[in-house]
């Protein structure tokens, strides 16, 4: 059975902005679109790509970012893009098959979109707090360097798939004014680890790797609370949009349920936008849902649009 269209089935319901005429999709992108390859080529893109820029280099490690600048003079929207994986595995290029963060590359350098794809030290070199250090000292170069890069540091949101999703949660949520955002997208990210946790029976697996603890306890749970986004949400944090499949096995959907009813009940405006039958990682969804970056674009250009 042929699904219809996201845009068609969420555009009206959830999204305001998506009156805004968007830049047509291309053929890649249309409802008979093929699943992507296994080993995926780069897309060529508008404008100017300039990878492995090092912004920051904690302990003597260097991490870098990819930065993509539409032609033009700007000034640009822009996106800081942070990948998943676990916390323990994942590259800002996404791999030969060029999942991850990589489907939305091309959709927001078609939209006239700059855009910064970082890397950051994952639990298999450094513990938490190292991830979302990296990521606020990221935000800190963008800013610093939005000049350069023509972006406008006024309209310039976090975008996070996973455990990527997580950091730009918890970035936001506990921003200061040297790491403040405009927006936020969260593709089926955890906005609380202690729940997680204690679904899964304690601190397991990749969670567990990341804070070099095996169980919650009265020394393990407040830092673990601590690093989620619900222990920071108050009003006056930028707009979150929230994007999940109903069918994710990694991430309970109901992370995003919940996380959406906290924000809202703080004053923060939320949207949350279902995938149909999605299961974890958007690559899956070209398939059943092609066509599931539109909305998020549309989304983008309304929130982060010039005065």
């Amino acid at each position: 059975m042929k699904l219809p269209p996201i845009s068609a089935l969420l555009c009206t319901a959830l999204l305001a902005g998506c009156a805004t005429p968007a830049t047509p999709p291309p053929a890649a992108m249309a409802a008979t679109a093929p699943a992507p390859a296994p080993a995926a080529a780069t897309p060529a893109l508008p404008g100017t790509l300039t990878k492995d820029i090092e912004y920051a280099r904690p302990g003597g490690v260097s991490e870098r970012l990819d930065a993509f600048v539409p032609a033009g003079a700007g000034p640009f929207p822009a996106v800081i893009m942070v990948h998943g994986g676990g916390w323990n595995a994942g590259d800002k290029s996404g791999g030969r098959s060029r999942g991850l963060m990589a489907p939305m590359d091309g959709p927001l350098a078609r939209a006239g979109f700059a855009w910064f794809e970082i890397n950051y030290r994952l639990s298999t070199v450094a513990p938490y707090p190292a991830c979302i250090d990296d990521v606020e000292a990221a935000i800190r170069w963008v800013k610093a360097h939005a000049a350069e890069y023509h972006v406008d540091p006024r309209r310039i949101a976090l975008a996070g798939e996973s455990a990527g999703g997580h950091l730009v949660d918890l970035a936001a949520a506990r921003a200061d004014d040297s790491t403040r955002v405009a927006a936020v997208v969260s593709f089926y990210g955890v906005y609380d680890l202690v729940a997680l946790a204690n679904a899964r029976g304690g601190l397991t697996g990749n969670v567990g790797q990341l804070f070099r603890a095996s169980q919650l306890n009265a020394e393990t749970t407040p830092i673990v609370w601590n690093a989620s986004a619900a222990a920071f949400i108050r009003p006056g944090l930028p707009p979150f949009l929230l994007v999940h499949g109903d069918h994710d096995e990694k991430v309970p959907y109901q992370q995003s349920v919940d996380f959406r009813a906290a924000l809202l009940a703080a004053g923060v405006p939320c949207t949350l936008i279902t995938i149909p039958g999605g299961s974890h990682g958007m690559i899956t969804w070209t398939k059943l849902h092609p066509d599931y970056p539109e909305p998020v674009v549309a989304w983008l250009r309304q929130t982060l649009k010039s005065d």
